[in-house]
């Protein structure tokens, strides 16, 4: 119940930042968008401009690139994805456009995502004889996501530079500040076990027949390394997830070639509601079926790692999280990890597996994006392959280095400070560069106002 209380605390002050933004359409006039709005984000106005500087072995692509890999190191790790980084290194650094950029921090996020989930497939659960990546939990939020991400990129259309900027302070402000809170509850925990673990290593196993101590961070029994990857590998899952995957992938494809605010962009608009509402629901029917079925033969264990029982009220709140976290990472051009990530955390999933599941989920959802831009032409074929080979080798050393530490520590706490680093550091560069670009903005006189939907 704890853990209920505060996901809902979180998902209060989200959508709280989130209906503030909303509201201010109905009280801030639109304008024809004739004016200028050069924006680092999503680079939003009519006069586009691409740039794509030539990949060249310069201080500026080196700078990237080890950027880049500890951002996709760390951000992996954290589930986070680590776009709040990228775009303004893409952007700043090398020199390419808002939407190049963003394009390629996609790319760069499912190298990332990719290598992880590989490296994840071969670590056992910490704890349970179950899979790492919790595919119920991944299956019910995945599907809300995906339609919260086209809603996001709609809305980006009309919000203006600097409305977006102060959402990524709030937002990224006070996700990161929820996990460090959570990171240090988490610490003081482990501090206290390991205390207990030792004095009952110094105390009782000395005096007994000998043996190991139960650390919960290791396996409760060794199994091969093909016994782990077939038991973290679910194919319905898998398989129903890639199945969403291609209708997605198809509607936006088909969407790209329809005339902006035509009946057939309306019409292929509104298909991805009951395509995504029909996977929701056909988890949620499981998850609750399940839960209720335990629940009457006396069983209270846990469905999924979340601590909370699959009730109507709370399979329909995750609906509702799912899509704000998809509409605000969509908003923002990120992709809804940095709410994924602490969100799982705030329903209960111990951090190994919140890692494993929002970065499973990243996957997906960043991999859909990278396809839809080749077909757009929207980023360069070579500076691709060379990031997406960087955060490939960043995503598995990352979670290689760290989940060696958290063993060796016993402290998954870090994976939650990393987290909550990689969101802070996010807020911290975008906010800056977005405080500057608004700035400018307002000395030459651009316009700042809200821009029409169906504007080009």
């Amino acid at each position: 119940m704890g853990a209920e209380m505060k996901s809902k605390r979180f998902v209060g002050y989200l959508l709280t930042a989130f209906s503030a933004a909303i509201l201010s359409v109905f009280f801030i006039p639109r304008g024809s968008g004739n004016g200028s709005s050069s924006g680092l984000l999503h680079g939003l106005s009519s006069g586009y401009l691409r740039v794509w500087p030539e990949l060249e072995l310069n201080w500026r692509s080196v700078l990237a690139a080890v950027i880049g890999f500890l951002g996709s190191g760390f951000g992996t790790v954290g589930g986070v994805g680590g776009g709040g980084i990228f775009v303004p290194v893409l952007t700043l650094i090398v020199g390419f456009d808002a939407k190049s950029a963003a394009a390629l921090s996609k790319c760069m996020i499912m190298g990332a995502s990719a290598s992880s989930v590989w490296y994840n497939i071969r670590v056992a659960h910490p704890t349970k004889d179950v899979p790492i990546i919790d595919y119920d939990l991944a299956l019910l939020f995945q599907p809300m996501l995906l339609l919260g991400i086209t809603l996001g990129v709609s809305l980006s259309v009309v919000f203006p530079y600097w409305l977006i900027t102060i959402l990524i302070i709030i937002l990224f402000l006070g996700t990161s500040s929820r996990s460090f809170c959570k990171g240090i509850q988490m610490w003081e925990q482990e501090t206290v076990f390991n205390r207990d673990e030792a004095k009952f290593r110094q105390d009782v196993l000395p005096k007994s027949s000998g043996g190991e101590a139960y650390t919960p961070l290791l396996p409760k029994k060794e199994r091969s390394a093909m016994e782990i990857i077939r038991s973290n590998l679910r194919w319905k899952g898998i398989a129903v997830l890639l199945l969403l995957w291609v209708c997605f992938l198809l509607l936006q494809v088909t969407k790209t070639n329809a005339a902006i605010c035509s009946p057939l962009f309306w019409f292929i608009n509104a298909l991805q509601f009951p395509v995504a509402i029909s996977v929701f629901a056909w988890e949620a029917v499981k998850l609750y079926r399940e839960s209720k079925a335990r629940r009457m033969v006396g069983n209270f264990e846990f469905v999924s790692e979340a601590s909370i029982e699959w009730t109507a009220p709370q399979l329909l709140f995750c609906a509702f999280c799912g899509l704000l976290g998809g509409t605000v990472g969509g908003l923002l051009g990120s992709g809804g990890g940095f709410i994924l990530g602490p969100l799982l955390l705030e329903i209960g999933v111990i951090p190994q597996v919140a890692s494993a599941t929002a970065t499973f989920v990243m996957l997906f959802s960043s991999s859909l994006s990278v396809v839809e831009f080749y077909f757009l032409g929207r980023f360069p074929i070579p500076y691709a392959v060379y990031l997406t080979s960087v955060s490939l080798m960043a995503g598995f050393w990352g979670q290689f280095f760290v989940r060696r530490l958290v063993l060796v520590l016993k402290r998954a706490s870090i994976i939650v400070f990393i987290l909550s680093s990689v969101i802070f550091t996010s807020a911290l560069i975008m906010g800056i560069v977005g405080v500057e670009s608004s700035i400018r903005m307002i000395k030459n006189h651009e316009y700042m106002g809200f821009l029409g939907f169906c504007t080009e």
